[in-house]
């Protein structure tokens, strides 16, 4: 993906004000470690589709960027992945250790409220950005799909349907959010709800991606432990085999173009984001 320089720097200026502190280093270390800055990007697309300028969507999107990074760092540690490889760097329980990736975490995620609340816009938006920020990332969002997803490691005989659920939470709320947040700052609510189907859809896909890449390509390439089938996680793979999954993708990426042509935004920037993401190798 391509990265914005001037959004990397609001990142690391925002997650290093103020007083400095080991905890908030273990943040910023994780922060800016690497990632493909996905959210960040479908919310700048969105936000160029109705004609706005991406810079309105830099609190947003880091407040998104810091709840994403926070669930890595708390889902890389013993208790729950055990991973000691995030982006081609020790995870931050490694390089750091786990009782402050523990708390770097949790400052992650509780910076996002405040940066979310200096985005530009009326208060009523305010509001809704903090709710769905708290919504997609919550009990029932994201950490449902966590929950789900580690009930399953003990899980006999898992379904696809089973493996959607957790992708539905786990993965597909968190892309989801970045497209409901730059209706909510554009003020185009009449196209949340198609933005939510093609998040959804986004989120089983770029999922499944994840379950191929993980048997195509090495933990080198992917800058990331490849622990699934260790510790008994239920992938595409293991459910469809590497040409199902494929297939699978190809259909979901069809859904997703579909739900495209109902939204009443210039999508033209988007479609080469999800160009990108489709032709994704790690």
């Amino acid at each position: 993906m391509l990265r914005n320089r001037e959004f990397e720097d609001y990142l690391l200026m925002r997650v290093k004000e103020n007083d400095d502190s080991r905890t908030k280093d273990a943040m910023a270390y994780s922060l800016m470690n690497g990632g493909k800055r996905v959210r960040p990007i479908l919310l700048f697309s969105v936000l160029e589709g109705y004609g706005m300028d991406a810079r309105v969507g830099y609190p947003c999107a880091c407040a998104i960027e810091m709840i994403h990074t926070y669930s890595l760092v708390h889902d890389d540690l013993p208790a729950m992945d055990n991973d000691d490889l995030r982006r081609g760097k020790p995870s931050c329980h490694k390089a750091y250790d786990e009782a402050t990736a523990i708390l770097a975490g949790d400052g992650l995620l509780t910076k996002a409220f405040e940066v979310v609340l200096d985005s530009d816009c009326s208060a009523e938006q305010k509001v809704a950005l903090v709710k769905a920020l708290a919504w997609y990332a919550g009990v029932d969002g994201m950490i449902y799909g966590q929950t789900l997803d580690l009930a399953a490691e003990n899980d006999k005989n898992p379904t696809l349907a089973l493996l959607q659920e957790i992708d539905h939470y786990k993965t597909s709320k968190l892309l989801t959010l970045p497209l409901v947040c730059g209706c909510i700052l554009a003020n185009k609510f009449d196209d949340v709800e198609s933005f939510r189907k093609i998040g959804l859809v986004l989120g089983l896909e770029f999922q499944m991606q994840d379950d191929i890449l993980d048997v195509t390509r090495t933990e080198e390439e992917l800058g990331k432990s490849t622990s699934d089938e260790e510790n008994h996680k239920v992938t595409a793979i293991s459910l469809l085999g590497l040409k199902g999954a494929q297939d699978m993708v190809a259909s979901y990426d069809e859904t997703i173009r579909k739900e495209l042509s109902k939204v009443s935004c210039d999508v033209t920037s988007l479609t080469k984001v999800l160009d990108t993401l489709l032709k994704r190798t790690y």
